[in-house]
């Protein structure tokens, strides 16, 4: 076993020492919680968008969650809260405008310079973008965390060359760098095994996945979107297994999932009706935290039988997610994808909002006089036209749903009221 050292604590450019008696670690949380990026969450899409109710998480409202989940998961298995807590708070900051429905409009806008990633754009926020430290030259490195607190909120460690083949040959879609931001990267990772996860990223992994399958079913059965009694009706299993399958493709074979729709309705908290009752509305929120609660209890205890007691860091141990969980994990997913994402993929609004990312980039990259101070500057200084594209696409990644569409509205013009999407 082992405990976090100076190389764990280092920053990427060496500051001089602060007269404080927090951590580098405590540090490394408060200057992400105070950042510029975090604050913006709150008005950008998680599932629903941020207008939709009152009651539907934000980009925000979820990253604050993950880190409550996360900071105790990982604190029960050694690691440092304020790590895992930085990371969970870190993990969606690269996000931009109208959730994955933004990162895909991004993905194709930025197809010709490496494509955009989610997961990417945090690390060049966290160690570019988000206006903090400079070196002496005048470089900016971002919040300039420690090299334990960047490793722990990189999902993907690998670039989208590197990335690791799923289980149908191709690579996977996600990675977690740009090929301009590799030397920082590579400074995070060394030491490291390639392409494997801290146990801090792993945690911070597992509690991102607890709390959107957990608090999406949540959000869906308040909003109306998912039936609560929908596991006792086994004639809509085929469907939502479909959706399953064609969303995230797990290793997981049809009865286990179907075990675990078994053992999830079985829970004496899963309601078998919701009426927006406050006693509904209490009992919905009773089966959140026993999802919580059992899927981290779980994974927590799985882990220490794997490789004992004392504190466990960095790269001591992995986390394990016994395959129950998983599946269960897994079919909260599927009912979110089969009653929420799908079928809102076919609502023009959506289409609407591909359009206004794509034609934003485009008129920034042909006007850069409308970009704000801090991406103009990055425009101008830019040594390549793949650079000057990367500028606008971070200025446009860092808008929310709102400032995007008002930005649109004053450059574009309205845009045409959606027509209804056609019958079948």
């Amino acid at each position: 076993m082992s405990t976090y050292g100076s190389t764990d604590t280092t920053r990427w450019w060496l500051e001089a020492p602060k007269n404080s008696h927090r951590t580098a670690f405590e540090r490394d949380r408060a200057r992400v919680v105070h950042s510029s990026a975090l604050r913006r969450l709150g008005a950008k899409t998680q599932v629903l968008g941020p207008g939709t109710d009152d009651f539907v998480r934000t980009r925000l409202t979820h990253s604050l969650e993950v880190a409550q989940v996360g900071r105790e998961l990982g604190k029960s298995l050694g690691c440092d809260p304020d790590i895992v807590d930085a990371a969970c708070l870190s993990h969606d900051l690269g996000h931009p405008p109208f959730g994955h429905n933004g990162e895909a409009a991004l993905d194709l806008a930025a197809v010709g310079i490496g494509g955009f990633e989610g997961n990417a754009q945090t690390l060049r926020l966290l160690t570019r973008l988000e206006p903090k430290t400079f070196t002496d030259d005048g470089a900016p490195v971002g919040l300039n965390l420690t090299r334990a607190s960047l490793d722990a909120a990189t999902k993907y460690p690998w670039v989208a060359s590197d990335a690791p083949l799923r289980k149908d040959g191709t690579p996977t879609p996600k990675f977690g760098v740009y090929s301009s931001d590799r030397p920082v990267f590579d400074w995070v990772r060394e030491g490291a095994p390639p392409g494997r996860l801290c146990l801090e990223a792993q945690v911070m992994d597992l509690a991102d996945d607890v709390s959107y399958s957990v608090h999406d079913l949540e959000d869906g059965i308040v909003g109306g979107h998912i039936p609560a009694e929908v596991l006792w009706q086994e004639e809509h299993y085929g469907n939502i297994l479909e959706h399953i399958q064609d969303w995230y493709s797990p290793d997981l074979r049809e009865e286990d999932l179907i075990g675990a729709m078994s053992r999830l309705r079985e829970l004496p908290s899963w309601p078998r009706e919701f009426n927006g009752s406050r006693r509904s509305l209490a009992q919905l929120k009773n089966l959140t935290s026993d999802l919580i609660g059992r899927f981290c209890l779980a994974a927590a205890s799985a882990t220490r039988e794997r490789f004992g007691r004392g504190p466990l860091v960095r790269y001591d141990a992995d986390l394990i997610v016994p395959a129950e969980i998983d599946a269960e994990i897994v079919v909260l997913k599927g009912l979110a994808a089969t009653y929420v994402m799908a079928p809102r993929e076919l609502e023009p609004m959506y289409r609407t909002q591909r359009t206004t990312l794509v034609e934003l980039v485009e008129v920034l990259h042909e006007t850069p006089s409308e970009l704000e101070p801090q991406f103009a500057d990055d425009y101008r200084e830019a040594e390549s036209d793949a650079d000057r594209l990367r500028a606008v696409v971070d200025q446009v990644a860092s808008l929310t749903d709102d400032s995007a569409l008002a930005l649109h509205e004053r450059l574009c013009g309205p845009q045409p009221a959606p027509r209804p999407a056609a019958a079948n």
